[in-house]
C-alpha cells in the first residue's frame, strides 16, 4: 500500500511540475479555441440579426413605393443605405427606389439611387445591372459619352446586353458602322433561346445585316427601319428590368 501512496505521490509531483511548466500555455490556448467559437457563435448571431433588420426596412421601401409619394420612397432608401450599406438589401431597394421614381417621370432624381448601387453594392451583379439602368437614363437624357461610359468593364455575363446598348447609343450618335459591330457582338453573345436576341436581330437587320450568313447586304438600311434603333424606348425598358 505505502508502494502505490509513493508512485501515486511521484505522479502527482510530475503533474505539478508540467502544469507549472505549461499550464499558461495550456490555458491560453483553451481561452483562445474557446473565446474563437463564442465570437463565432455571436458573429453569426449578429448577422442573422442584421439580415433580418434589414429585411424589415426593404419592406419599408416596397411599402413606400405602393404608396406611391417620391419624397416618401427616397427618404425610405436613405435610411436603408445608411444602416444597411453593406447587404443585398440595400442593392435591392436602390434598384427598385430608381424604378420607382422613374416611373413616376422622375429620371432624374432615377440617377442618384442607380449611382449609388453602382459604385457601392457588396454584389458584382447588382453593380453591373445599375450601371446598365443608369447607362440607359444618360441615353435618354442625350449624354451618349457617360452612358458609354457605363458599359465598361462590365462582368461577362452582361456582354450581350452592354453590346446592345452600346449599339444603341452609338447609332444615335450617327456611329452606324460601329453600332453594327456593337450589335453583332451582342447578337452572337445572346442565348439563341432568347426572345431580345430576335430584337437584336431586327435591328441588324434594319443596318443592312444578313443575319442568316452574318454578312452586309449592299443595299443600306431604308429611313423608315431607322427608328428600330432609336433611343427613345430602350431607356423605358432597360429601367424596368
Amino acid at each position: 500500500m505505502k508502494h502505490l501512496d509513493l508512485e501515486e505521490q511521484e505522479q502527482l509531483d510530475r503533474l505539478k511540475a508540467f502544469w507549472k511548466q505549461f499550464g499558461n500555455v495550456i490555458s491560453g490556448v483553451l481561452i483562445l479555441v474557446f473565446g474563437s467559437i463564442a465570437a463565432y457563435n455571436g458573429y453569426q448571431w449578429w448577422q442573422r440579426d442584421k439580415a433580418a433588420q434589414a429585411s424589415a426596412m426593404y419592406d419599408e421601401v416596397e411599402r413606400s413605393v405602393q404608396g406611391g409619394d417620391p419624397a416618401k420612397i427616397s427618404r425610405a432608401f436613405t435610411d436603408m443605405k445608411e444602416r444597411f450599406a453593406g447587404t443585398t438589401y440595400a442593392a435591392q431597394a436602390g434598384l427598385l427606389t430608381a424604378k420607382a421614381l422613374y416611373d413616376k417621370g422622375q429620371a432624374t432624381e432615377a440617377k442618384a439611387p442607380l449611382e449609388w448601387v453602382a459604385t457601392s453594392a457588396a454584389d458584382e451583379s447588382y453593380r453591373a445591372i445599375a450601371k446598365l439602368r443608369l447607362s440607359s437614363l444618360l441615353f435618354e437624357s442625350k449624354a451618349y459619352d457617360d452612358a458609354l461610359k457605363q458599359l465598361d468593364g462590365l462582368p461577362k455575363e452582361f456582354e450581350a446586353l452592354a453590346a446592345d446598348r452600346r449599339g444603341d447609343i452609338l447609332l444615335a450618335q450617327g456611329k452606324r458602322d460601329e453600332a453594327k459591330a456593337a450589335f453583332e457582338k451582342a447578337h452572337k453573345a445572346m442565348d439563341e433561346r432568347s426572345e431580345y436576341r430576335r430584337l437584336i436581330e431586327v435591328k441588324l437587320n434594319a443596318l443592312g445585316v444578313d443575319v442568316s450568313t452574318k454578312t452586309a447586304a449592299n443595299t443600306p438600311a431604308t429611313p423608315d427601319a431607322a427608328p428600330v434603333a432609336t433611343p427613345v424606348a430602350a431607356p423605358a425598358s432597360a429601367a424596368s428590368k
